[in-house]
């Protein structure tokens, strides 16, 4: 079932950028913010939970994925219901993130050939996202040190990793050179 890898794809990265979009109000104190994070995390969990469970063959990384989206979407969920025990939460999304990244972080972006697959258009793509998680991180150490400027570096950087998943979500995917599908014969 070579499809169910791609199960909810679209709608788990649309969840993922209500995500940031809400964490955009939250740090502007704009109303309703709370309840967006929260309907953000519910719906990565069931849609990763439908996702996983349409898997037919489910290897040891996937289900340390799942592990790692559990863990992750109940702190968010615990931390929205102002529940102040999620340490729990925090310490396994922490450990189920360096087993996942241990596993799959990097090969994730090498084909089976051990060759780059991507195009110079989506390593500067790439670029942006990490230049994104970046800006997200020292904004948010930043903040925590209350400097100023911290939440207009927030802000920026989850505008930028807000974009990306908008970006992927809108583009077409690549048509590869044997698919003929579609096209239309000409004479």
């Amino acid at each position: 079932m070579e499809n169910s890898k791609k199960a909810f794809r679209n709608p788990i990265r649309a969840a993922i950028a209500t995500l940031l979009i809400g964490l955009v109000m939250r740090i502007l104190h704009w109303p309703y913010s709370e309840g967006i994070i929260f309907i953000s995390f519910a719906a990565i969990l069931v849609l990763y939970a439908m996702r996983f469970a349409r898997k037919e063959e489910k290897k040891t990384v996937d289900l340390i994925k799942m592990v790692l989206v559990l863990f992750w979407t109940t702190n968010g969920l615990l931390t929205i219901l102002d529940f102040t025990h999620t340490l729990f939460f925090q310490i396994g999304t922490a450990f189920t993130f360096i087993a996942w990244f241990a596993m799959e972080g990097t090969s994730y972006f090498m084909s089976k050939d051990g060759d780059i697959k991507n195009s110079t258009a989506e390593i500067v793509w790439n670029f942006v996202m990490v230049i994104g998680v970046i800006t997200l991180i020292c904004g948010g150490l930043m903040h925590l040190l209350s400097w100023t400027y911290s939440i207009p570096t927030l802000t920026i950087g989850l505008t930028i990793v807000t974009s990306y998943i908008l970006k992927d979500i809108f583009t077409a995917p690549k048509r590869k050179e044997d698919d003929v599908n579609n096209e239309e014969l000409f004479l």
